[in-house]
């Protein structure tokens, strides 16, 4: 295989949070009375950012699972000696190279690897946006919200004693800036691109960072540029367009 960069396409645009967002920080210490688990911050600002590696996880493994491959690999990331797999369809087949193609997979399989070259896709941080940052200090919004949790007896309908939790999230309405680049390393890369805008638009459907099933997370994209925004909202992962039933 002979791989030539070509091109690099950037994706930039806003991160528009439509549901408080929590992406842990990865608290060690426990406080009484105090958040028990709090968001990652940047160092310097103690600012909170989304972070690329959040973005880049969760849209890969949206397309995993809209591929159908996650019961093959028993729910393990897709690498490429699953290309090999006895068991696949011509067409998981092909969303299995695309995938790998874009996120990559481990050095482990170096001589695979070969068959379809390096991961063609870098995600960047996500900085708080200078909208954002304007309105935190000109407003006075806060950059962060505590949510309290408890779990609910089913059968009393009262909560249950020493379940109360505080969570830390950062608001709705915040917005962050965003960055994908694509390294284009051949001409059959280009449906690359329009695979790429199906796992951010799978994303918007789902939910960023941690308890999406409760609500938060959610999101949505504004991109800077028209063509890809139209792009964008064309794309229909479902023959029913995603629409509710």
């Amino acid at each position: 295989m002979q791989l030539q960069l070509l091109d690099i396409r950037e994706i930039k645009g806003k991160i528009i949070l439509r549901s408080g967002l929590h992406i842990g920080a990865g608290d060690t210490d426990m406080h009484i009375g105090g958040i028990d688990n709090t968001v990652v911050r940047h160092p310097h600002t103690q600012e909170p950012y989304v972070p690329g590696s959040s973005l880049k996880g969760k849209v890969r493994s949206l397309l995993e699972m809209k591929s159908g491959l996650m019961p093959k690999t028993k729910g393990a990331p897709l690498q490429a000696k699953h290309l090999h797999l006895d068991n696949l369809e011509s067409e998981q087949k092909e969303e299995c190279l695309k995938i790998l193609k874009l996120f990559g997979s481990s050095g482990a399989d170096a001589e695979e690897i070969a068959e379809f070259g390096p991961t063609r896709l870098s995600f960047a941080d996500c900085p708080l946006s200078e909208k954002s940052r304007e309105n935190a200090k000109e407003e006075r919004f806060s950059l962060f919200e505590i949510k309290s949790e408890t779990a609910i007896d089913r059968i009393s309908g009262t909560a249950k004693s020493g379940s109360l939790r505080f969570i830390e999230r950062v608001p709705a309405d915040t917005e962050f800036d965003f960055t994908v680049c694509l390294k284009m390393l051949g001409k059959e890369d280009d449906e690359l691109f329009d695979y790429l805008l199906l796992g951010l638009k799978l994303l918007t459907m789902d939910a960023l960072g941690g308890s999406g099933s409760r609500g938060y997370g959610k999101i949505e994209f504004d991109f800077d540029d028209e063509d890809i925004k139209k792009r964008f909202e064309n794309v229909k992962p479902f023959d029913n367009g995603g629409k509710e039933l």
